[in-house]
C-alpha cells in the first residue's frame, strides 16, 4: 500500500503520451466508465480584419472654420510623449450652441486626414444611447467592439468588460474614434483607444472642462461671420442668387445670427421653394414672435427646425438652470450682468443666479461677452421665450420686465445723482440699490457716466418692453434719469426715443409736469438733428403743461429750452425767454438754473452784437458754475466767451479760450461740445496740420453720435 500521496500511475505497459502537435482541445484518460459530456468555449473569434470607415461625409457647403481645423492638426502632430513617456490619446472636445457645426467641423476634419489612421475612423452618436444611467456607455463599447469585429455572441456582458476588451482590441490599432453629441465626460474617458497614434474627438453642447485633466483640448465654435454666412448661403442657393438680393441675404444672415444649421434651412427653403425670394424670406422672419417657427423645413418623413434642436439642449438642463433660461428669455436688451438675472428670476441672491448662469454658459446656452457680461444668441432668446410662455403661468413676462425696469431704475437714479445732485428732476428718488456700480469710485460722475454708456442699448430696450406692458411711471421715471448720459454723449437717435417714450409714458401716467420736463428735453436732439418745427410743436406743449403744473422752477426750465429755438430763428425773442428764465429761477431761489439761463443770456446777447454785456454775463455765470462744482457747464462758458471774444475782435484771446475749454470737455466726457469748440478754434488757426488734427477729432465725435454735422465736417476736411 502506498502511504504517500502520489498521483495514480497508468498501468504498467500503458503509455499516457501523445505525440506530434494538437490543435484545439484535447482529452487524455486511461479507463473511461460510462458516457462522457464534454464541456467547453470557444475563444471569441473575430471576423477576418477590416478598416471601419463610419465618420459620416461633411455637409455640402462646408465653409470657413480653418483656424479650428488648424488647431486640430496642431493638436494631432504634437501629442507626442516626453522622453520617457507613453504617449496620451489626444483628445479633442467641440462645444458650442446646438446647430452651429460641430459635426460639420469634425467630420471635416476627419475625412481630410483619412491617411492619418490606417486602421479605420469609428463614430459614435450617442444621442440615441441615453437609455438609462451607464447603458449609453455600454452600448458605445458595444458599438465600438462591433466595429472592430466581435462577433455578437461574445461581446461581454459588463460595462467593465466590454471596456477591458476594446481596450485589447484597439491596442494594435492607429484608429480615429469620434463620439458625436456626447452629455459626459465618462461618455469620452471609456472609449480612448490603446493603440499609438489613435486619437479621439467628441462633440458636445456642454463644455466638458473635466476633460481637460485627461489632456483633451476643449474647441469651442462660434457662429459665422457675416462673410462666412453668406459664403454659406451662395453654396447652398447659388452665387448668382446671393447677388441679385444681396442687401435681403445680409439680413437674413443677421437674421439667422450666423448659426448654420438656421442658414441651411433657409437655404433649404429657398431651393424648394422657387418663387420664395430672399426679401420674402427676409420679410417672414422679421416678425419675433414667429420667427423661430418659419426657420423650419419639412419633407414627406420629417420637419427641421432651429427649435428642436434647442429644445433638446434646453431638457437636459437641471430645474434651476432651466428657470433661469425662461426667465432670461424675458430679459429686454442684448447683454446683462449677473444682478440682472437675478432681478429677472426673482432670486434673492446673485450668488444663487451665478450658479444657475454658470451651468447655462457651460451648456453653451450663454455666451460670456468681451466685457465679461452675458448674452443669448437671438434664436436662442428666442427659444427661451417660448420656452417660458409654454410653461410659466400668465403674467409672468410682464411681471419680469416689471423687475428688471425696477431695477435699472435704480441705478440709472444712482448714475444721474452721481453726475450731478443738484439737477431739476420731477422723479422722487428712487431708493438706491445695496452695492451700485459707483459706490467709492475714485470719480464717480465719470464711471456713472460711462456705467450708462455700457448700459445704453439695454436701457433702451428695457423702456420698449415697459412701455409695451404699460408699466408708465417707471418708464418716464428712467427716461428722465438716462438723459444725463446725453447730455455728455450726443446719440441722437437714441436719446429722441427715450424722450418720447417718457414722453408718452408720463401722458399715460398723468403727470403733467414729468410730460412737461420730457418733451422740453426732447426738443434737443429735436434741434439737433434739425427737426426744428416738431422741436417748436414739443416746446409749445411743455410750456403749456409747466404751467398747469405750478412748477416755478419747470416753468423755468422749459423757458430756457425755448431760448434754444428762438436762438436759431429769433434773436431778440431769445434774449427775452432766457431773461424770462432768470426771472424765474432766481424767484425760486435756484442758484445753478439761474446760472445757467445767464449763461445763455450772455450767448444770445453776443450774438445779437452786444459783446461787452455778453462777456460779463458769462463771466458770471462761469464763476457761479465752478463754485457750485460744476465743471461741464463752466467749460461751456468759457467755450462760448471765446466765440465772443472771436466776434468782437480778438482772435487770440478767442483761441485761447477756445483751447482750453476743449481740453476742459474733454476731461468732462461732455464730447458734443468739444467737437463744437473744436470747429470754432479750427477757423481761428493757421497752422494747417492743427487745423487738420481739430476737425478729425469733432468728426469722429460726431460719426459717433450720429449728428448731420459729420457731413458738415468731412466735407471741409475733403476741401482742405
Amino acid at each position: 500500500m502506498n502511504t504517500q500521496d502520489e498521483p495514480d500511475r497508468p498501468p504498467a505497459g500503458i503509455s499516457n503520451n501523445f505525440p506530434g502537435q494538437v490543435e484545439g482541445q484535447l482529452v487524455q484518460a486511461g479507463a473511461v466508465h460510462g458516457g462522457i459530456t464534454f464541456n467547453y468555449h470557444q475563444a471569441p473569434e473575430t471576423r477576418p480584419s477590416r478598416r471601419p470607415n463610419q465618420v459620416p461625409r461633411p455637409p455640402r457647403g462646408f465653409v470657413n472654420r480653418q483656424r479650428v481645423l488648424a488647431e486640430l492638426d496642431g493638436l494631432i502632430e504634437s501629442d507626442g510623449p516626453a522622453a520617457g513617456d507613453v504617449a496620451g490619446c489626444p483628445i479633442g472636445v467641440f462645444s458650442g450652441l446646438p446647430g452651429i457645426g460641430k459635426t460639420a467641423v469634425v467630420s471635416q476634419w476627419a475625412h481630410r486626414n483619412e491617411g492619418r489612421f490606417p486602421d479605420g475612423q469609428i463614430f459614435i452618436d450617442f444621442a440615441g444611447l441615453r437609455s438609462g444611467a451607464g447603458a449609453d456607455v455600454s452600448e458605445a463599447l458595444a458599438r465600438c467592439l462591433r466595429a472592430l469585429g466581435v462577433e455578437e455572441q461574445y461581446l461581454p456582458n459588463t460595462v467593465a468588460e466590454r471596456a477591458a476588451l476594446y481596450r485589447d482590441r484597439s491596442g494594435e490599432r492607429r484608429m480615429l474614434v469620434v463620439l458625436d453629441d456626447v452629455t459626459r465626460p465618462a461618455q469620452v474617458t471609456a472609449l480612448l483607444p490603446q493603440g499609438a497614434g489613435s486619437a479621439v474627438l467628441a462633440t458636445s453642447t456642454w463644455r466638458l472642462g473635466e476633460l481637460v485633466l485627461d489632456g483633451a483640448a476643449l474647441l469651442p465654435l462660434d457662429v459665422l461671420d457675416a462673410e462666412c454666412a453668406l459664403e454659406l448661403l451662395s453654396a447652398l442657393c447659388g452665387r448668382q442668387r446671393i447677388a441679385d438680393e444681396p442687401e435681403a441675404a445680409a439680413r437674413l444672415v443677421e437674421l439667422c445670427g450666423g448659426l448654420p444649421l438656421a442658414l441651411r434651412i433657409c437655404g433649404a427653403r429657398l431651393l424648394v421653394h422657387h418663387r420664395l425670394t430672399i426679401a420674402s424670406l427676409v420679410a417672414e422672419l422679421a416678425d419675433e414672435q414667429s420667427r423661430l417657427s418659419r426657420i423650419s423645413v419639412s419633407s414627406a418623413h420629417e420637419e427641421r427646425t432651429v427649435s428642436a434642436a434647442l429644445e433638446l439642449a434646453y431638457r437636459d438642463l437641471p430645474d434651476a438652470a432651466a428657470r433661469m433660461y425662461r426667465a432670461l428669455g424675458h430679459v429686454p436688451g442684448p447683454s446683462f450682468d449677473t444682478a440682472v438675472a437675478a432681478v429677472a428670476a426673482g432670486l434673492g441672491s446673485t450668488a444663487e443666479a451665478q450658479g444657475a448662469l454658470d451651468v447655462l454658459e457651460t451648456a453653451s446656452l450663454l455666451l460670456l461677452t468681451d466685457d465679461r457680461r452675458y448674452a443669448l444668441h437671438g434664436l436662442v432668446r428666442l427659444h427661451a421665450r417660448d420656452a417660458a410662455r409654454a410653461f410659466d403661468p400668465p403674467g409672468t413676462e410682464r411681471e419680469t420686465t416689471h423687475r428688471v425696469v425696477g431695477h435699472y431704475l435704480a441705478l440709472a437714479g444712482a448714475a444721474d445723482r452721481a453726475v450731478r445732485v443738484d439737477r431739476l428732476r420731477i422723479a422722487e428718488p428712487p431708493d438706491p440699490p445695496a452695492a451700485g456700480p459707483f459706490d467709492e469710485a475714485a470719480n464717480p460722475a465719470r464711471d456713472a457716466i460711462s456705467w450708462l454708456e455700457a448700459e445704453r442699448t439695454n436701457i433702451l430696450a428695457v423702456l420698449r418692453a415697459a412701455a409695451g406692458f404699460g408699466l408708465n411711471r417707471p418708464v418716464w421715471q428712467l427716461a428722465e434719469a438716462f438723459t444725463v448720459l446725453f447730455f455728455h454723449h450726443r446719440h441722437l437717435a437714441d436719446w429722441r426715443e427715450s424722450l418720447e417714450l417718457g414722453a408718452e409714458a408720463a401722458r399715460l401716467d398723468g403727470t403733467a409736469a414729468a410730460e412737461a420736463r420730457l418733451r422740453s428735453l426732447l426738443s434737443r436732439p429735436l434741434l439737433d438733428l434739425r427737426q426744428d418745427a416738431l422741436a417748436k410743436t414739443e416746446l409749445d406743449r411743455a410750456e403749456q403743461l409747466a404751467v398747469e403744473s405750478g412748477h416755478v422752477v419747470l416753468q423755468a426750465s422749459v423757458q430756457e429750452f425755448l431760448g434754444r429755438y428762438w436762438d436759431r430763428h429769433d434773436p431778440a425773442r431769445a434774449v427775452d425767454a432766457y431773461r424770462t428764465s432768470l426771472a424765474l429761477n432766481t424767484e425760486a431761489d435756484e442758484v445753478r438754473g439761474a446760472a445757467l439761463a445767464r449763461y445763455f443770456l450772455g450767448c444770445a446777447q453776443s450774438a445779437a452784437g452786444d459783446h461787452a454785456t455778453a462777456l460779463a454775463a458769462l463771466a458770471e455765470a462761469r464763476e457761479t458754475l465752478l463754485s457750485r462744482g460744476d465743471e461741464r457747464m463752466a467749460a461751456r462758458a468759457l467755450a462760448d466767451t471765446g466765440r465772443a471774444l472771436a466776434r468782437s475782435g480778438d482772435p487770440t484771446g478767442a483761441a485761447t479760450a477756445l483751447s482750453r475749454a476743449a481740453d476742459d470737455l474733454h476731461r468732462t466726457g461732455a464730447s458734443h461740445y468739444e467737437a463744437e469748440a473744436l470747429e470754432d478754434l479750427a477757423d481761428l488757426l493757421d497752422d494747417p496740420a492743427e487745423v487738420r488734427r481739430c476737425l478729425r477729432r469733432a468728426l469722429t465725435v460726431y460719426e459717433e453720435g450720429g449728428s448731420p454735422r459729420a457731413a458738415e465736417v468731412l466735407a471741409r476736411l475733403t476741401a482742405d
